[in-house]
């Protein structure tokens, strides 16, 4: 945590770095991104960024979110909802031992971990085939949401660091990663160790991020009720909300 919050501050002070609409100054802001950040970020790190490409694949992806735009209905059905309960709780049955794991030590039961599992990657099927490094730095490098994937952008050098990124990673347009499609910052802040290319892992990790949020031992996660604000947390868009609570509260059987 401590270590996240630091980053943040080192960030703010990186947005001389002139962003960009297009590929056209990638490139040169990448220099300058580089020449502030030295003494922040490693010389490893650093080459790393050095190596990254403007990410075409990232720029189309976040332009094109329209599916957050639809009813819960054609969320659901857009998808899969019921085949994500059905093998939610297929999931949940096989490993009863690890969600009586995680439920003791983080209060969050299997059901919401499976709907964010299942809404993600399909339970570990599709993670995503762009490069971590690439979608981070293009991200923030374009103007739109700069200042936000500028901190992303120091949470994965420092993850670099530290061996849990390489430039070779790949992972979902927005530089998410694992099986429950993490953020950099968010690995850095709530990851539990090791690789979220590891179910258990990422598992933890997302229970951890929801207790984090405040999710309360025993409480509900509908709208209304007390735990929803933590699924909140995970995404900003409502209609994404309401499918995990609903996709989880039928996943645990309510």
């Amino acid at each position: 945590m401590i270590a996240a919050a630091a980053l943040v501050g080192l960030a703010g002070t990186a947005q001389a770095a002139q962003c960009g609409n297009t590929a056209a100054g990638f490139e040169a802001w990448k220099d300058e991104f580089a020449a502030e950040a030295k003494g922040r970020a490693s010389p490893a790190a650093l080459a790393a960024l050095a190596n990254t490409s403007y990410s075409t694949a990232t720029i189309s992806a976040d332009r094109g979110q329209k599916s957050f735009k639809l009813s819960l209905d054609q969320f659901l059905a857009k998808r899969g909802g019921n085949t994500i309960v059905s093998r939610g709780r297929a999931l949940k049955a096989q490993n009863a031992a690890l969600f009586a794991s995680i439920e003791q030590r983080y209060g969050v039961p299997p059901g919401p971990l499976l709907a964010i599992w299942g809404m993600e990657t399909g339970f570990g099927a599709v993670k995503g085939n762009v490069n971590t490094l690439s979608a981070v730095a293009t991200l923030a490098y374009d103007c739109r949401r700069s200042a936000y994937f500028t901190d992303q952008l120091y949470a994965a050098l420092k993850l670099v660091d530290s061996g849990v990124l390489t430039p070779a990673t790949r992972g979902a347009a927005h530089g998410e990663v694992g099986h429950t499609q993490f953020l950099p910052k968010n690995v850095l802040t709530y990851g539990v160790g090791g690789s979220l290319d590891s179910a258990p892992n990422a598992l933890n990790s997302t229970a951890n991020f929801l207790k984090g949020h405040g999710w309360q031992r025993g409480a509900g996660y509908q709208p209304g009720e007390p735990n929803f604000a933590a699924i909140q947390g995970w995404n900003a868009a409502g209609v994404y909300q309401r499918a995990i609570a609903l996709l989880g509260a039928r996943i645990d059987g309510q």
